[in-house]
C-alpha cells in the first residue's frame, strides 16, 4: 500500500511540474512569452527562450531602455487580443507558430526549439535572418532588392550582439546629450 501511494505521489509530482512549465504545448509557451514581453518582463520572457537567444534579450534591454526615454508602444507590440496565434507545425524539435496580426492581416512564423525537454522560443540572430528573408520572400520584391536586402542583412549576421549592444548604447548617449542640449535653449 505505501508502494501505490508513493508511486501516485511521485506521478502526481510529476504531472503538475509539467503542467505548470507550459514547455509541452509551443502555443502556450509563445503565448506566455508574448504576455511575459507585453510586461516589459525579460527575466521571464529570457526563461521561455532558447539559451542562444539571449544575445537578442541583451539588445532587447538596450531597446526597452530607449524606449523609457520615447513613446512606449511595447505593451500594444505584444497584445494577444490583436493577433490570433496559430496552431503549432512540429517537426521533431522544431515548431513553428505563425502569429497574424488582426488589425492589419500581417503574419509572421515564430519558430520554437526543445532544449531540455521544454519547447523555448528561438531568437537566436540566425532565426530572426531567416523570418526576415520569409518577409522579403513574402512581400515580392525584385531579385534585385532581395540581393541588396540580403546584403544589408549580412551586415548584421556577421556582428556580435556584443557589438549591436555598444552601438545601441553609444546612440542613446548621443540622444541624451542631444536631449540636454535641447533643453538647455
Amino acid at each position: 500500500m505505501k508502494k501505490i501511494v508513493l508511486a501516485l505521489f511521485v506521478f502526481s509530482a510529476i504531472c503538475m511540474s509539467s503542467c505548470n512549465s507550459g514547455g509541452g504545448d509551443p502555443k502556450a509557451v509563445l503565448s506566455a512569452f508574448f504576455d511575459a514581453m507585453a510586461k516589459k518582463d525579460i527575466a521571464a520572457a529570457r526563461k521561455l527562450s532558447t539559451a542562444d537567444s539571449k544575445g537578442m534579450f541583451d539588445l532587447m534591454e538596450v531597446g526597452l531602455k530607449m524606449q523609457d526615454t520615447m513613446d512606449d508602444k511595447t505593451h500594444e507590440q505584444y497584445d494577444k487580443s490583436k493577433m490570433v496565434i496559430g496552431e503549432p507545425k512540429i517537426e521533431g524539435d522544431k515548431a513553428t507558430v505563425n502569429v497574424k496580426e488582426t488589425k492589419n492581416g500581417e503574419s509572421i512564423n515564430f519558430i520554437l526549439k526543445k532544449e531540455d525537454g521544454s519547447w523555448k522560443v528561438a531568437l537566436d540572430m540566425g532565426t530572426l535572418m531567416g523570418m526576415g528573408a520569409e518577409k522579403i520572400k513574402e512581400k515580392g520584391l525584385t531579385e534585385e532588392e532581395q540581393a541588396k536586402m540580403q546584403q544589408e542583412m549580412d551586415k548584421f549576421k556577421n556582428m556580435s550582439a556584443d557589438s549591436i549592444k555598444m552601438l545601441m548604447q553609444k546612440g542613446m548617449q548621443a540622444m541624451d546629450s542631444l536631449k540636454d542640449i535641447m533643453e538647455k535653449k
